[in-house]
């Protein structure tokens, strides 16, 4: 899984880059799409049609503006100053998937939108510094929680971290809030890594219910007998 690992996270790289004011999302997307090709990969995401989605997802790229905060579906959108942008990645290489999130600002930056992607960075480091064998996934749910709830933030529920591997999502689920010492064990393998939302009319992009931004962040996690090993890391 490294050289997938590897890859997401030069994708990432790569659009974090371009993120600019004035670039539509589709460039963003057609960029991935490229890179998926040169490098012989496969998208995880263009024909990917689960229960909560209306249709098959057409995209390669998830990019999440502003109250947008999950599952963002590409679209005639060019980013202006100031904007919250998460882009959010998934691709096969060999036969092995890994998965990633980022957000950043384009432009200007707002102080209050620094703090919530610093504060998505520090629960997502604190659920990896849970993944250790010996936790159970509750440890890793409550770190994340704890993190975000501290800051102020209210803590979405409806989704959450998982597992990848030969499938971009599987078992198993991790909440963004539970309780140390529940859930299933964690042994050295592989595991990826307002509260009100809803289906905006393309179907996929999931808006906050007041209007308020959100931030996402995620990567690939190895569980290892040594701590855990961050695949997609940048």
């Amino acid at each position: 899984m490294r050289p997938a690992g590897r890859f997401v996270a030069d994708v990432l790289t790569a659009l974090r880059a371009c993120a600019d004011v004035g670039v539509n999302l589709l460039e963003l997307d057609e960029l991935a799409h490229q890179m998926i090709r040169d490098r012989g990969a496969e998208s995880c995401y263009i024909n990917y049609h689960p229960s909560f989605g209306a249709s098959p997802f057409g995209k390669v790229l998830c990019t999440s503006v502003n109250d947008a905060v999950l599952h963002g579906l590409p679209h005639d959108y060019d980013l202006r100053d100031g904007d919250l942008l998460s882009l959010d990645f998934a691709a096969s290489v060999n036969g092995w998937v890994s998965d990633s999130a980022i957000s950043v600002i384009v432009g200007s930056p707002r102080g209050r939108d620094q703090q919530l992607i610093a504060t998505a960075d520090a629960a997502l480091a604190a659920g990896i510094e849970a993944a250790t064998p010996g936790n159970k996934i509750g440890d890793i749910s409550f770190a994340i929680a704890r993190i975000g709830s501290q800051a102020g933030y209210k803590i979405n529920t409806e989704f959450g971290g998982h597992g990848v591997g030969r499938t971009m999502h599987g078992d198993p689920h991790v909440p963004n809030n539970g309780r140390r010492g529940r859930g299933l064990p964690l042994r050295p393998g592989f595991l990826a890594g307002t509260d009100k939302i809803y289906t905006d009319a393309d179907g996929w992009t999931l808006r906050s219910r007041d209007g308020s931004r959100g931030a996402h962040a995620e990567h690939t996690v190895a569980i290892t007998t040594d701590g855990p090993l961050v695949l997609t890391a940048r």
